[in-house]
């Protein structure tokens, strides 16, 4: 049996706790390898090596230090295949999803890299005669990001090659579920050459490793995705430490259809938001508002199509929903379809745990359909993270973004129609930090903004020249060659 270990200041080790727990395939249940367990020690440890190997890393000059993302870039894509074969058997999602997610990561890198030379500040005119004034980035420091397992090396490509284009050393916690992934990706750092100590891979449980990167005084800025309920913890406890946190949490996405939109279009659409990734994504398509005009039959053109969707394992390349993560996923999912029947939400398809046809030793949940579905409730207002879709009608397009903005999440939202009035009427309205027009809630694309408003996050974004915000600081510096004392807003300007 492989064992997954950390690896801290360029050496692959134990954790301190000397124990190791299964990493399952959730398809089929198998036991991929064994992954070490971690104690603040290990964190210690790793976070010390960070710091140490930030002190050399912030003096060397940004482009050089893209030479070295560049190279992580081509070692991704020449390991595009291997990667995305492991990730789809910890992780689950079909294989052409984990080949586009290891995409997503060499994306990343060549973006970041690019960014060495673009680490851009700013010359102002200074209000005073012979004097200069500029604003340029300097790294935060040490960074840890906490990864979740439903997109293993994406979201690590998000934070870490930002956080070491400008000039960081990196902790990371990758998910418990996901580390074979996580593995690969430190190796190709390795090989491309990264000097130990800047990329740092602790292994375990987030109560024991997370708190332990929040709590440590050295760790500078922590970011992190995953759920609100974790986030808020992080965050609260950081705000006390006075430590920076970027945080990326939950989506209650919605689609909505008008009755001027092109249906067949819009049913792909709510296909892959809702069940890509067996709905396992932040911005999985969960709502669906539609004008009662065209309800019935976008109902009907749905229906059917759910009926071509296969369940199975990811590897298989004729399967188009792979399993959830684990048993308690599973659970969780039923549950809220419980809870939608219980509320009087009408099940239109779906709503069962499947293991006929050799499922049943993995977590499959049938793709699920309510109607009649209203803003109240629960099904329509917490997010499921599984295959459920809530089909709520509406009047108007103003009731459409009423309801969209009803929730207290704010990462993605969508609408179908064909009047560009109404499309740009929703961009302005849509209290989402993400709006997609004729097209699904899902799709991200490396070189814009990711994250959002209200509760998805706390006001940062991964991905696009808005990450290095999160991972630099900004230095005002003032140059006078006066020869005198000046002094700013009191002396008075010369007569010209």
């Amino acid at each position: 049996m492989s064992k997954v270990l950390n690896y801290i200041n360029g050496e692959w080790l134990e954790g301190s706790l000397k124990k190791f727990v299964p990493v399952v395939n959730p398809a089929n249940g198998k036991v991929l390898a064994e992954v070490t367990q971690s104690s603040d020690k290990d964190v210690h440890q790793a976070v010390q090596a960070a710091k140490n190997a930030q002190k050399r890393w912030r003096l060397v000059p940004a482009p050089e230090r893209a030479e070295i993302l560049y190279k992580v870039a081509h070692l991704l894509k020449e390991r595009k295949e291997v990667i995305a074969q492991i990730l789809t058997s910890e992780m689950g999602k079909v294989i052409d999803e984990g080949r586009g997610e290891v995409q997503e990561a060499i994306d990343m890198a060549y973006y970041m890299a690019g960014e060495g030379r673009r680490l851009f500040g700013q010359t102002i005119p200074s209000e005073l005669r012979d004097k200069f004034a500029m604003s340029v980035r300097v790294p935060v420091g040490v960074v840890g990001i906490i990864t979740p397992w439903n997109f293993p090396i994406a979201i690590a490509s998000w934070k870490s090659l930002p956080a070491l284009v400008s000039g960081n050393a990196v902790v990371w916690k990758p998910a418990t579920e996901t580390p074979m992934t996580a593995q690969e990706f430190v190796k190709i750092y390795e090989e491309a050459g990264l000097p130990k100590g800047l990329i740092n891979l602790v292994n375990g449980s987030g109560s024991v490793v997370g708190t332990a990167m929040v709590e440590h005084p050295a760790i500078d800025l922590i970011s992190f995705t995953g759920s609100n309920e974790v986030g808020k913890v992080i965050n609260g406890r950081a705000g006390e430490l006075l430590k920076r946190t970027s945080l990326e949490m939950g989506g209650k996405n919605a689609i909505t259809v008008l009755e001027d939109a092109d249906l067949d279009l819009a049913v792909e659409g709510i296909l892959w938001g809702a069940f890509g990734t067996a709905g396992q994504r932040c911005t999985a398509t969960s709502r669906v508002i539609v004008h009662q005009e065209v309800k019935e039959e976008l109902e009907k053109k749905l229906i059917h199509r759910i009926q071509t969707l296969k369940l199975g394992d990811g590897l298989d390349e004729t399967v188009k929903i792979g399993p959830v993560i684990n048993q308690a996923a599973l659970e969780r999912i039923d549950g809220y379809v419980k809870i939608g029947q219980k509320e009087g939400a009408k099940l239109l398809t779906g709503g069962i745990i499947v293991t006929e046809k050799g499922l049943d030793k993995g977590n499959f949940y049938a793709p699920t359909i309510f109607t009649d579905v209203t803003p109240e409730m629960r099904i329509a207002k917490e997010e499921i993270f599984g295959p459920v879709i809530s089909i709520l009608p509406v009047k108007s397009l103003e009731e459409a973004i009423e309801v969209n903005n009803s929730v207290e999440f704010g990462l993605s939202s969508a609408i179908y129609t064909a009047d560009v009035n109404k499309a740009y009427t929703a961009i302005r309205d849509l209290d989402t930090g993400i709006v997609y027009i004729n097209a699904g809630t899902t799709g991200a694309e490396i070189h814009l903004p990711f994250g959002g408003t209200k509760g998805t996050g706390n006001g940062h974004r991964d991905s696009g020249v808005a990450a290095l915000d999160v991972y630099t600081e900004w230095k005002a510096v003032y140059v006078d060659y006066s020869g005198k004392l000046q002094r700013a807003q009191i002396d008075n300007y010369e007569s010209i």
